[in-house]
């Protein structure tokens, strides 16, 4: 699995794109995605765990979830489904509460996230795309935790 990064054009903004494919039908990979028992189960990167996960998996319907770090404080994102397409489809916005992407100036930043789950044989690819992260040390840092997560849903899946 790699990451690809891109600059955009908007002001200097950066963006990143994943993928990554897993033995598992598309429909247990899109609930892994949109249910807050199986999503406290496995997101984020090894080590960290989901302590909350709140999910109003509507247009316009919020999400927000409480992601603790090893040996950390609890800290909170959250966001707003922009698209649902079940089995197919997620795009939502996404915003650290109360922190800084690095380089923001301390100002919250909020990004858009694209998920697309695409059926392969017996396995469903996941493709991720993150847009306007402020530096490209901020890109840099979530694709590394993209990476991360995806490693703990392919554990989970494998359960």
């Amino acid at each position: 699995m790699s990451v690809d990064t891109v600059e955009t054009p908007e002001a200097h903004l950066f963006g990143l794109s994943t993928r990554r494919t897993f033995k598992a039908d598309v429909d247990r990979v899109f609930r892994a995605w949109t249910e807050p028992e199986i999503l406290k189960q496995w997101f984020g990167p090894d080590g960290f765990f989901l302590a909350t996960a709140e999910v109003d998996l509507r247009i316009g319907g919020a999400y927000r979830f409480g992601m603790q770090p090893p040996g950390g404080e609890v800290f909170y994102q959250y966001g707003v489904y922009r698209e649902i397409e079940p089995g197919s489809k997620l795009v939502f916005t996404w915003v650290l509460e109360g922190q800084a992407c690095a380089g923001a100036d301390n100002q919250d930043s909020e990004t858009l996230v694209t998920l697309i789950f695409r059926a392969v044989g017996d396995a469903t690819e996941v493709i991720i795309s993150r847009d306007a992260l402020p530096t490209a040390v901020s890109r840099d840092g979530h694709g590394k935790g993209w990476q991360g997560s995806l490693e703990c849903l392919q554990q989970w899946l494998l359960k």
